[in-house]
Order: structure tokens, then C-alpha cells, then sequence
């Protein structure tokens, strides 16, 4: 991790769950961490928990707003320089059904904010931070947080929605690598997928149900980061021990 002592990296969603507990340790690392989120006086908080050099500044915006993300990564170009690191971490989970064909549609309004939030804004974000590392020749590191329900369909119906995002990451992610390669740049790009972490988005899941929690998950995306130059993890998989292979 040494190589990122003093460098920035914006972490959307910071607010709670693996994007706070990730904050925290990338500014025990030496980083200069702009934390993303509607709740930015929760980010604020996170700096009590910090052990390292770095420090944590966080920056009001709502990641379905492409505006408020345009003018959150200027923000971080005139006060930090530039983002060297971009973890698309923000994410929402409307449980419903796509159509009314059974009870329990999910509503309009939802349905456009999980596309948004989840899908939509990880482009725009990542658009803003590459254009930041081309501008400085900077290779830098693009994580998506993806979901195992973006590698598989899940039986559930409920998950229609957040599934097909997350597909949408997969495919994203793969397309960018490949983007990448074309224009032989060494700008990292990583979708890690966790099973089922306990954040809010989990709040009620069955006690007994194998889980991760956030500061496993952000572990894991530390030790992607620290891997050499030359290599890319293209994706990873995240589950528990006792989790089972869907």
C-alpha cells in the first residue's frame, strides 16, 4: 500500500457499511480519502476512527445526479489535485417485482433510482475519474463494488431489479478493462463481488444466514490495492466460509 501514501481516492456511498469501513482504512494507509454521500456529516464522523496519516473530507452529493457528481470530482481537481483511486461503492435495493403479473411491483420512482444510483452513476463517476488520471498520466485504480447477484440470476424474484444492475457492473467492467488495454494504459480496473454483507441494505435477513461484514469486504479491496503495477485482479469474489457457491 505504500505506493498510494499521499494519494486521493474517492469512495462513493462513505457513508456506512463497506464504504465507511473502507474510508477508515485507506486513511490508516495515508490517503487523502473524499468520501461521497448524501449524509456527509457521517462522513465527517469517520475521522475519530482513523489511526493513520491520511484523513477523511467528505462531499455532499447524490450519486443518481449526474451534476452533482460532475461538480463533486471538480471539487476534488482543484482541492486535491485529482482522483488517483475510485471505488464505486454507492449502491440501493428495492426488493419487488418488475411488472404487476404478481403481487408486490416494485414502484417507477424505485426501480429509475436503482438503475441511477447503482449503474448510471458508477459510469459517470468513472468517467470523471479517468479523465483525471489521463489528464496527469497518473495510473490509478477504478474498484467496482458488484454483487454475487451480478454473476447469476437469483431465484428470488425480489432481486430482479438490483440483479440486473449489477449484471450491468459486470459487463461495465469488462468493457472498461478491454477500453483500457486498447489504449494501452495501465489504469487498474477491479469488480469485487461480495455475497451478502451486513450493511443496511440487509437490515432483517435471517440470523442463521451466512455473512460477511463491511470491514472484511474492505480488507479484501485493500489487498487488491496493494497488488504490483503489473498485475490487475479483474474480479473477485467475495463470500463466507460458510456461504454456499450460487
Amino acid at each position: 500500500m505504500e505506493r498510494w501514501s499521499n494519494k486521493v481516492a474517492v469512495v462513493t456511498g462513505a457513508s456506512s457499511g463497506i464504504g465507511a469501513s473502507l474510508s477508515v482504512r485507506l486513511a490508516d494507509h495515508g490517503m487523502v480519502v473524499v468520501g461521497l454521500a448524501r449524509r456527509a456529516h457521517l462522513v465527517d464522523k469517520l475521522n475519530s476512527e482513523v489511526n493513520g496519516t491520511g484523513k477523511i473530507v467528505s462531499r455532499k452529493c447524490d450519486i443518481s445526479k449526474v451534476d452533482e457528481i460532475e461538480a463533486a470530482f471538480e471539487w476534488v481537481e482543484n482541492k486535491f489535485g485529482g482522483t488517483d483511486v475510485l471505488v464505486n461503492n454507492a449502491g440501493t435495493f428495492a426488493p419487488g417485482k418488475i411488472t404487476d403479473a404478481t403481487d408486490g411491483k416494485v414502484s417507477d420512482d424505485a426501480i429509475l433510482l436503482t438503475i441511477d444510483v447503482n449503474y448510471k452513476g458508477l459510469i459517470m463517476c468513472t468517467r470523471q475519474a479517468v479523465a483525471s488520471m489521463k489528464k496527469r498520466n497518473f495510473d490509478g485504480h477504478i474498484i467496482n463494488i458488484n454483487s454475487v447477484a451480478g454473476h447469476y440470476i437469483p431465484f428470488h424474484s425480489d432481486f430482479n431489479i438490483y440483479s440486473s444492475t449489477k449484471h450491468a457492473v459486470t459487463a461495465f467492467t469488462a468493457a472498461l478493462l478491454n477500453e483500457m488495454a486498447d489504449a494501452k494504459r495501465k489504469i487498474k480496473v477491479t469488480s469485487v463481488s461480495p455475497g451478502l454483507v451486513r450493511t443496511e441494505m440487509t437490515i432483517g435477513h435471517s440470523a442463521d444466514q451466512p455473512i460477511l461484514e463491511p470491514g472484511e469486504v474492505a480488507d479484501t479491496i485493500l489487498y487488491v490495492l496493494s497488488t504490483p503495477p503489473n498485475v490487475n485482479i479483474s474480479e473477485l469474489e467475495v463470500l463466507s466460509t460458510a456461504e454456499k457457491k450460487l
